[in-house]
């Protein structure tokens, strides 16, 4: 007999937990099929654990700034074993968290990948099957792998979490998220960082901010190379070495981290055999409100070509419950002026259009306005650098469609703005706005 319910939903990261919860909520019978650990890349691989060495980052810069403004005690190395076992509790309670969501909000949690072998019906690992009328793919993303030689000397942004120590040399290839944030907090922690960028960093980020930020990360010893092309890595009595055949031979290094992007988890699943269509790099193809062409069919998260952020993928997760059990029948995510922040150091935000995007839609109607200013924190220990904010506005009535930060505090300062930039904020409305003093965030209220 094959056990039937309203909803299958294979992947127990952000955005198959989200949906099942929700729909859940919504009364719908749940399956939800994990093989792995619960909460995915974000809990176990990424943001949360990520997260956790990024504020480890910056105890070990207040320890310094501490020193500099006459506190006594001398900066001390993080002792790596014991910070890695803080964090593993850490990401461990989450895991047994959702466990007991799960159980309590009726869904049925079953440790076990699956495929398709019809457009209803789901095969499970041990050859029983599942049916429901509505089936969400959320099997999310894994990092990608090159195929250079030497390729497995270095390691990818999994395995950064399971080192035993802090490498003291290290490269990191690429020049995405995970490269400019591992460099950023592992130099922070005591490793000697070099990054190899094919271009360059944080494509589809503000350029002038980006240049201001790898600025910062070279003025805190960061050596950050554009226009690299690594084509192989070998290990040599001195440690890695790779051939760049833009440079030559580069290292040595103790270390390697390969962050050249990810690939979707879609390759098991049996998609083709039902008609889901995929594109060139494996995404599952769906609409704006994440149905595929395959009546019953649909997907979320980082297994589409969505933006690959954990927000992202709970907002339309939740929307699709609310749209297939909830009643909501307009229910789908707007993609439009979705905030995003690295996790540099310093932080770097962005909400809306580029100065590059607003001027090429928008012609001579865009006006911008900047500031550059040194933060308190910084100016009171004599530490060089300044933030960067900037404000791309629209039309006569100077409507903001871009907001662009770096600095200190821009991971929580942008969350309000941006909720300002989706309901239209004009300049003016900033302009009338009272600062709060002293702080960074007044800046952005307080530009002429």
């Amino acid at each position: 007999m094959i056990a039937s319910h309203d909803l299958i939903v294979l992947g127990a990261g952000s955005a198959g937990l989200a949906t099942a919860f929700r729909a859940a909520q919504h009364g719908a019978r749940v399956a939800l099929l994990e093989p792995g650990a619960l909460g995915g890349t974000c809990v176990h691989r990424g943001c949360v654990p990520k997260k956790a060495l990024w504020f480890a980052a910056q105890w070990a810069q207040a320890q310094q700034f501490a020193l500099d403004v006459g506190f006594a005690s001398e900066p001390g190395p993080l002792d790596w074993e014991r910070f890695r076992q803080v964090r593993l509790r850490y990401v461990d309670g989450i895991d047994q968290s959702y466990a007991r969501r799960l159980k309590d909000e009726g869904v049925q949690l079953i440790r076990q990948a699956g495929r398709f072998i019809a457009a209803d019906t789901i095969e499970l690992a041990d050859g029983s099957r599942m049916q429901a009328a509505h089936i969400v793919v959320a099997t999310g993303a894994r990092p990608r792998t090159l195929a250079l030689p030497g390729f497995g000397l270095g390691m990818v942004s999994d395995d950064v979490f399971t080192l035993q120590s802090l490498p003291r040399r290290l490269a990191i290839v690429g020049g995405g998220y995970v490269a400019v944030e591992f460099a950023g907090l592992l130099q922070a922690l005591g490793s000697d960082v070099e990054v190899l960028a094919h271009e360059r960093l944080l494509e589809g980020f503000d350029t002038e901010l980006v240049r201001a930020l790898q600025e910062l990360m070279e003025a805190q010893g960061i050596r950050v190379n554009p226009q690299s092309a690594v084509q192989a890595a070998h290990r040599e009595a001195d440690g890695i070495r790779l051939d760049d055949a833009a440079a030559g031979s580069r290292g040595p290094y103790d270390a390697v981290l390969w962050a050249v992007g990810r690939v979707p988890n879609s390759e098991a699943l049996g998609l083709a055999s039902i008609g889901v269509e995929t594109d060139e790099g494996g995404h599952v193809l769906t609409d704006a409100r994440q149905d595929t062409k395959v009546k019953g069919v649909h997907a979320v998260g980082d297994v589409t070509a969505r933006k690959a952020l954990t927000p992202v993928a709970v907002a339309a997760g939740r929307r699709l419950a609310d749209r297939l059990f909830g009643g909501q029948p307009g229910a789908q995510l707007d993609y439009e002026n979705i905030p995003s922040v690295v996790f540099s150091k310093p932080p770097l935000g962005m909400v809306g259009l580029t100065e590059q995007a607003a001027r090429e839609h928008y012609g001579d109607a865009v006006t911008v306005y900047r500031t550059r200013f040194t933060p308190m924190q910084w100016a009171l220990t004599g530490a060089h650098g300044r933030s960067l904010m900037k404000l791309v506005c629209v039309g006569s009535d100077e409507r903001v469609v871009g907001i662009h930060v770096l600095g200190p505090g821009t991971d929580e300062m942008l969350q309000g703005f941006a909720v300002a930039l989706k309901v239209g904020v004009r300049k003016r409305d900033l302009d009338a706005t009272v600062a709060i003093h002293p702080s960074s965030a007044e800046e952005l209220v307080l530009m002429g």
